[in-house]
């Protein structure tokens, strides 16, 4: 399993420069055996040692996890979603341009989504284990469980019913999930205090329009 000290962890947690404004990043999610999951290629926006921001633009090649019949995780019965053979495919960013906020060392980030004409829709609070960054971007373990938060305040836990499966397949361990959902908790407390990063902040932004979409190395999908 993948553990903070290990090689593989060792490398994730490799810490290089910050990177400059525009710059190209991956946002890679790895399981807890060590293997690759979803990667997100995303534009630098600002980056300072204790946070990233940056945006996940439509239209962007990512990569995905199916079965080996093709069958993204969603169209698998709940008992399948976590367990099984997986094979990397490429797929595209369909939702809109996406606001992400990741911190280094907490166990979350925060999304912003918008409509299509750029209004402000809600937040998401992406419950992760942060594992550092490398040369080519941040590194992650998704934590299965997440919120969702409104305007006003208002929250809600999201996929709940996925945990059981997650915790029988290894995907996530019960000390994580703990911690997980602690993090998630406090992420609550802020939002309905309105505090940073509920307050408003960054609700009217936009994506550079000259931005071309970043890309996808071949070799994470081969």
């Amino acid at each position: 399993m993948l553990e903070r000290g290990s090689e593989r962890g060792a490398r994730l947690e490799a810490a290089p420069r910050e990177w400059a404004p525009g710059s190209d990043i991956l946002y890679r999610f790895w399981r807890l055996d060590g293997s690759l999951g979803t990667v997100h290629p995303a534009r630098v926006v600002s980056d300072a040692p204790d946070r990233l921001l940056c945006w996940v633009l439509p239209g962007t090649p990512i990569r995905i996890t199916t079965s080996p019949d093709g069958r993204k995780p969603r169209e698998l019965p709940l008992h399948e979603r976590f367990s099984g053979t997986r094979v990397p495919a490429l797929s595209v960013w369909h939702t809109t341009a996406t606001l992400r906020l990741v911190f280094a060392e907490h166990w979350s980030s925060v999304w912003w989504f918008y409509e299509a004409d750029g209004t402000f829709r809600n937040w998401y609070v992406n419950l992760e284990v942060p594992l550092g960054r490398d040369e080519a971007g941040v590194n992650r373990v998704d934590g299965v469980l997440d919120l969702e938060v409104f305007p006003g305040g208002e929250w809600a836990w999201k996929d709940e019913d996925e945990l059981s499966s997650a915790l029988t397949a290894g995907r996530i361990d019960q000390a994580r999930l703990n911690r997980l959902r602690a993090e998630g908790e406090r992420m609550a407390g802020l939002a309905e205090r309105g505090r940073f990063p509920f307050d408003g902040t960054y609700c009217d932004a936009r994506p550079d329009p000259t931005w071309k979409l970043p890309s996808l190395p071949n070799d994470l999908v081969s």
